[in-house]
Formats: structure tokens, sequence, C-alpha cells
């Protein structure tokens, strides 16, 4: 499925290698840790290996079980990447074993409590563009700078799809009865990557429904809705690009709780100082709904699932997230272009790069 670009150049020609010297990931905790506790926290720098391979790798070293390890998130196989995991303190005089190029302990920490899924505010990224000429580094610039201000759509990357593009479907047959899948974890990957592409579909909908909102008139836009001429100036006012709709599930950001927006007026200006954002559907049973003109769009896209809603719990995913370019520079003499910049959890950089290149990361 491919997703909508909200920005509006035309793609920029440079080289990507996902490789260590050029992507660099580093989480940043949710919290500061006590420096007391049965548990040992440790800052893990790990190269070309998965989260999970270097799990496995620390439970043989420590001779305890995998699930006793705990972390908060997973990181790419490819590059340079650093995490925090936890293990039980008095395996402590056992890292001392760990012999692996592949793996470097920067850090220790004491703590009370075993990192678990989503127990970090997010990452910081460092990622270095090749071959990159003098026009299209001040193209890079200008798109940074317009993300840097509007923010971007939170699609979920190719690495929920698969190789193949194809776990989504697989996920759908799961859920229809058609195929079975005895691995729990497997299966629930599967299904979360049909929830995936069911709230990818919905928001590049609603990214091309913004494109038309700032690109057309009251008269146009009256043409092209079916919708009251109140709710369209409403809608055509807001200051941003990505339009809030009536009934939209709003969510306090970064932080706090979800919402029903039904004062546009007022929502839009908290969106715009990036207090707030809108969140899509995951579908599942405990997922709440939006309502009104989101609803009735919301619904589109999740009338396939309604028949195995009930085997997911679902949730609501942040539509649109702000990032923070941290830095960038251009370096002419080696053509390269390197910049960086924070994503809260469960954002993709590869999605960030692909808005800026308007090209999949798939194809390099």
């Amino acid at each position: 499925m491919d997703r909508l670009y909200y920005t509006n150049h035309s793609p920029v020609d440079v080289h990507f290698s996902k490789n260590s010297r050029d992507f660099v990931v580093e989480e940043v905790p949710l919290y500061e840790f006590s420096g007391v506790g049965e548990h040992l926290v440790l800052k893990v720098r790990k190269k070309d290996m998965t989260t999970w391979e270097m799990v496995q790798k620390f439970s043989e070293v420590l001779g305890c079980k995998v699930r006793d390890i705990g972390y908060a998130g997973l990181k790419d196989k490819d590059g340079l990447t650093s995490q925090f995991i936890s293990v039980y303190k008095k395996y402590e005089q056992k890292l001392e074993n760990l012999d692996d190029i592949k793996i470097k302990i920067l850090q220790k920490y004491y703590h009370s409590n075993k990192l678990k899924i989503g127990h970090l505010k997010g990452n910081n990224f460092y990622l270095r563009l090749k071959k990159v000429n003098p026009v299209n580094a001040q193209k890079l610039e200008e798109v940074l700078k317009i993300i840097q201000k509007e923010g971007m759509a939170n699609y979920f990357g190719y690495q929920r799809f698969g190789r193949d593009k194809n776990n989504y479907e697989i996920g759908k047959d799961i859920l229809f009865g058609k195929k079975r899948e005895k691995d729990r974890k497997k299966r629930n990957f599967f299904i979360s990557a049909y929830q995936s592409h069911i709230f990818n579909l919905w928001l590049s909908k609603r990214v091309e429904m913004s494109k038309l909102f700032n690109s057309f008139d009251l008269k146009e836009l009256d043409d092209l809705f079916d919708y009251p001429k109140s709710i369209l100036h409403n809608i055509i006012k807001q200051k941003t690009f990505f339009k809030i709709l009536p009934g939209d599930i709003g969510h306090h950001y970064p932080y706090g709780k979800a919402f029903e927006c039904d004062d546009l007026s007022v929502e839009s200006k908290r969106f715009k100082n990036k207090e707030i954002t809108i969140t899509g559907f995951l579908p599942g049973s405990k997922s709440t709904r939006a309502v009104d003109l989101a609803g009735i769009i919301e619904k589109d896209f999740i009338q396939e699932s309604e028949a195995v809603i009930d085997k997911m719990q679902g949730s609501r995913r942040f539509a649109w997230i702000f990032p923070e370019i941290l830095n960038y520079k251009y370096k002419k003499e080696e053509a390269w272009f390197e910049f960086s910049f924070f994503l809260p959890k469960g954002s993709y950089a590869t999605v960030l790069l692909e808005e800026i290149l308007h090209k999949k990361v798939q194809d390099f």
C-alpha cells in the first residue's frame, strides 16, 4: 500500500544505506533510574543484530530465561543502536563473561522495576545521506523546516508488513479462519500487521482530504463534499496542514488523555501549538470510535473488520506526530547531508525519511 506524502516537492535523488555508520539510534528512557533496587538496568549498544538476538545472547551468558530480561522497545537490526535492558542484580557478576564484538555495555544503573515494553519516551536518530548535490541539499533543508513546523503523518513503516509486504494478508486470513498459526507471538504479530494496514489506509485518506482542504476554496469544496458549509468553513480556516474533523478523537501530546473533538476552533489552536494530536483507529473491541463526520470516514475503513472485531483488543494511535529536528548539516565536499531528530515511541525514522525523499527506503 502506497502511503500518501503530504509535502509537495519532487523526489530527492540521494543514496542511503542502513548501516552502522549512516544509521544510528539512541533510546531515550521514560524516566530516571532510581539507583536502588533488585534490578540492574544496562544501556547496551548493539551493531547489526536485532533486539531479540541481543536478548537471547544475554540469556545464554547470564544463564537466565529470556522472559527475565526486560526491554522497552525493539530496535532495528541494521545500524548502530543503543537501548536499555534490565536483568536481576544477582546476575551482575556474570556480565564479565559477555564476549561479543556486536554488543557493548555502555552504562549500568540499579532500579526497583523490570523494564517493560513502552517504558521509553522515544528515540534519537542520526542519519547520513550520500551523493547529495547542492540543489537537493537545499530541498532537504526546506522539507525539514516544514516538518519541524507542521509535524508528519505517523504511518506504520514497511518493517511492520514484511519483506513480501503481505503480513497483513496473513493476519486477515488468521482472523477470518482461512489460515492457522499455532505460535502465539507470530499470530499476534500478523494480526497487528492487519490492524496497521487498516490504520495506514485511513491515515492516507485523511492526508488526501487535508490536501484538498488546503488547495480549494469554500465554493469548490462545497462541490466536492456533501458537508454543511459551516463545517467546511471551520475546517479550511484551520492554520495547520492536517485538518481536524468534527468527532475526531484527540489526545494530549505527547502524554495525557484522549477526548472527543467537538470545538474545532479551540482544538485546532491547541493542535497548532503541538499541545494535542489526533488519533486513528486500530480495530478491536476495546478501541474508542470516532463520531460525527470523523466517525463516518473512519467507518469506511473498519467495516471489513467488524465481523472479527472481538478477536482483537484494538487501541488508538497518534495519527500525527511532531518530530524534533535537532540538527542538520550539508558537507559539500563529501556530498553528505547529515541530520538528527527525535521521534516519540512507536514512530518510524524510515517514515520520516520517506517523507523528505518521496522514495521508499526499500528501493535503495
